[in-house]
């Protein structure tokens, strides 16, 4: 794979980072139930509050489809931060296309998070399938289950990695800050996608170390596109890592074998593009 990477020698400006991001300033959402239209695809997205699962947003389809069952996806926002909105534009998009994305924190919401809140997301939509009178019940794939984050979200994502309920796990714009966690990577079971915003990334380094560290046999796949620590997160539908994130989830979560192919081989779809790409043991 290439000479070995510098460990961790952005450690301490990445920890910089995910504080400072924690103080951007960001339009507040009301905190009662919301809907907002949105994404490319085949379903009206919205999302809503619940007061069963108090701390968290939900995103979903409007109207959830009595021919598909939907898989589930727990979301960790950057900077391990309470607002289930930050990331709207981008999980709406996901939601869009037949998933549940349940993001920690309420909309608008301030304060931290913890990598428990993603276990709470995960047993929630397990339990709401099943729960009599719920709406869910019945319509969510309870087999079919990612989790991911950004930034420090990414850092949630990777403590309760080793969940055996869990099928996919995806690092967008991170890496572990310390070699001190590396006993996290040895817990890594499903397989993992990486997301950079490139070289100008400040997690771009620690993801490259994590990827080298990998259990063996691990499938895994890595894609750098030049956009930086923030991605393009905030564009419409999530610009290029909606795109790219939704056909990750279709592989992994529902089998999709064209979306399959943006990943797999020589001639990928990504790999003819501006990412910059590479695999571990995907078939």
């Amino acid at each position: 794979m290439g000479a070995r990477y510098p460990v961790r020698r952005v450690s301490s400006a990445f920890l910089g980072l995910l504080t400072a991001a924690a103080l951007v300033s960001v339009s507040p959402a009301a905190a009662d139930t919301v809907e907002t239209m949105g994404g490319t695809g085949p379903y009206d997205a919205e999302y809503v509050t619940t007061w069963s699962l108090r701390d968290h947003t939900v995103y979903r389809p409007v109207d959830l489809p009595e021919n598909e069952r939907l898989p589930v996806v727990a979301w960790g926002n950057g900077a391990c931060r309470a607002d289930g909105t930050w990331f709207e534009n981008f999980l709406t998009e996901i939601a869009s296309h037949g998933f549940l994305v349940i993001a920690n924190g309420r909309p608008g919401g301030s304060g931290s998070t913890d990598a428990e809140m993603l276990t709470e997301s995960v047993d929630w939509a397990i339990e709401e399938n099943d729960r009599w009178f719920s709406e869910y019940r019945g319509h969510i794939d309870t087999d079919s289950i990612a989790v991911m984050g950004q930034s420090c979200g990414g850092l949630e994502t990777y403590e309760v990695a080793d969940d055996p309920r869990i099928d996919t796990t995806v690092l967008w714009n991170s890496g572990l800050l310390t070699d001190r966690d590396n006993d996290l990577l040895d817990d890594l079971h499903a397989p993992i996608a990486y997301f950079t915003g490139g070289p100008d990334d400040i997690a771009y380094e620690n993801a490259l170390d994590d990827w080298e560290r990998l259990p063996r046999g691990l499938p895994a796949f890595m894609g750098h596109l030049d956009v930086g620590h923030f991605g393009t997160f905030g564009e419409p539908d999530g610009g290029e890592y909606g795109r790219v994130g939704v056909a990750w989830l279709e592989w992994r979560l529902k089998g999709d074998q064209q979306a399959r192919q943006e990943f797999v081989g020589p001639d990928c779809g990504l790999c003819s593009t501006e990412w910059d790409v590479r695999q571990k043991n995907l078939t």
